[in-house]
């Protein structure tokens, strides 16, 4: 029985939320009258329901926490019932509280949820969305439904100042969207074959700012496992991201036009890139993190089909690269434009590494790539610190810079890299490339031009 205390406390929650004028609990109306929820995503229940716990006072600040449970607003958690609409419920509840609110998904409980979009903005900047629970998609193409996008699975849209963290787990389930026949390692001798092949990206944030993403497991995304587009201010942190070496384009995390971004002490093993950086991106940070059986840790590709792009202010440090195609990868496509420069690689170990210092200006994805003269300029690039073991397949240094526009100031310091097997070491590969050793590298790259060529020219180089 409640004591009187609390039932006062019920009671005045409860006429706090009837009393609200309906403009305080639903947007409005159109000229037509048509509801507009809050999320435009589903119309909030009515009367909704109140959070699973009572708003408590947070021992830092006079403002209340709401904590909503999704099995309040009908999950069941079996990992075979369609959840979609209970999470949207749950979702446009929190969204519309002005106290900061706690989006719970329970621990020992499984939630089955098809394609959705979470849309902001939200009337509080501190919701968390606090995974304790198993989160997957419909179990590959053929369950997917027909009228659902399958180039994405959890979008969230327009948010400002949002978590989602906790100690449960992501499952994309993405094994029948590997065996797609269209995927690259399902082809005669790595060919792709002719079919369809949309995947769906696990977690995508667009156009949204003051991210946290920590804790979590995330495996097995049919396509990257998070992406971020149009975003600012990141925080990545303590994440184990998973799937297997050869599922195809399973980025780790993928960002695009983005900015102020960090990703820290996080564990990523996959079939692509463990992070990639493409055009749009600056002041990214990206410390402690173990990278591998992977594609290694990517600046682009970039300029593909003669677009224009700027990468700027990047840092990768303090991390380990292992049983990896590439170690620290730029790649840029012929006819693009633009720039990357501003970027330290520092204190990296690499373990059996195919390529792991690698600059390639000639990236291509298929056999029928024309030369073209325009590049993205790369410069300022900074190489210090790196050590271990490389696969003898390939040379340790590999730049392979564009004719026309020269990569410059590549420079090197305390590079010392040995072969994995055996005694024969190869020499890097310079292509136009002008830099310096600041110190003796293992093995020596001679090959680097010296100075600054009188070849750049300005109608080439955009430095952005």
């Amino acid at each position: 029985m409640l004591s009187s205390l609390a039932l006062i406390r019920v009671l005045f929650l409860f006429s706090n939320f009837f009393f609200l004028p309906i403009q305080g609990r639903i947007r409005g109306y159109t000229e037509l009258g048509h509801l507009h929820a809050i999320s435009r995503i589903s119309v909030p229940p009515s009367p909704a329901p109140e959070a699973v716990s009572p708003s408590y006072d947070n021992a830092d600040s006079h403002n209340k926490i709401n904590v909503f449970n999704v099995r309040a607003f009908g999950a069941v958690g079996d990992g075979v019932s369609d959840e979609t609409q209970a999470f949207k419920m749950a979702w446009d509840t929190a969204c519309q509280a002005e106290d900061p609110s706690i989006l719970l998904v329970p621990h020992s409980y499984t939630f089955m949820i098809h394609s959705t979009i979470f849309t902001g903005p939200c009337k509080s900047s501190d919701l968390t969305l606090q995974i304790d629970g198993t989160l997957m998609p419909p179990d590959g193409p053929d369950s997917w439904p027909r009228n659902n996008s399958k180039k994405q699975w959890l979008v969230f849209y327009r948010i400002n100042g949002m978590a989602m963290q906790g100690g449960g787990v992501i499952d994309g389930r993405g094994e029948k969207w590997w065996d797609l026949p269209c995927k690259p390692h399902k082809g005669i001798n790595g060919t792709t074959l002719p079919g369809p092949c949309d995947s769906p990206v696990a977690i995508r944030f667009f156009m949204s700012s003051n991210l946290i993403v920590k804790g979590l497991r995330v495996k097995n995304s049919p396509q990257f496992h998070f992406r971020f587009d149009g975003c600012q201010n990141v925080h990545i942190e303590s994440l184990k991201i998973k799937a297997h070496a050869q599922s195809p384009n399973t980025d780790g995390i993928h960002i695009e036009n983005t900015n102020n971004v960090e990703i820290y002490n996080s564990l990523i093993s996959n079939g692509d890139d463990c992070v990639s950086i493409g055009a749009g991106c600056y002041n990214v940070d990206i410390r402690n993190i173990t990278c591998g059986p992977s594609h290694g840790i990517s600046i682009g590709s970039l300029g593909m089909k003669n677009t224009r792009a700027c990468v700027s202010n990047i840092t990768v440090t303090d991390s380990v690269i292992r049983n990896s195609d590439n170690g620290v990868r730029i790649k840029t496509w012929q006819g693009g434009s633009g720039a990357v420069s501003g970027v330290t690689f520092h204190n990296i170990h690499m373990d059996t590494v195919r390529n792991p210092i690698i600059v390639d200006q000639y990236y291509c994805s298929t056999k029928n790539c024309p030369n073209q003269t325009s590049a993205v300029y790369v410069s300022d690039i900074l190489y210090s610190n790196i050590k271990g073991t490389y696969d003898i397949r390939s040379p340790a240094i590999h730049f392979a810079c564009s004719d026309s526009v020269p990569c410059t100031n590549l420079t090197l310091s305390e590079v010392e890299l040995l072969p994995s097997r055996g005694q024969f070491m190869s020499n890097p590969l310079c292509w136009n490339a002008y830099g310096n050793m600041q110190t003796l590298t293992v093995p020596p790259a001679f090959c680097l031009l010296e100075g600054i060529p009188d070849m750049v020219q300005e109608s080439y180089v955009d430095r952005c």
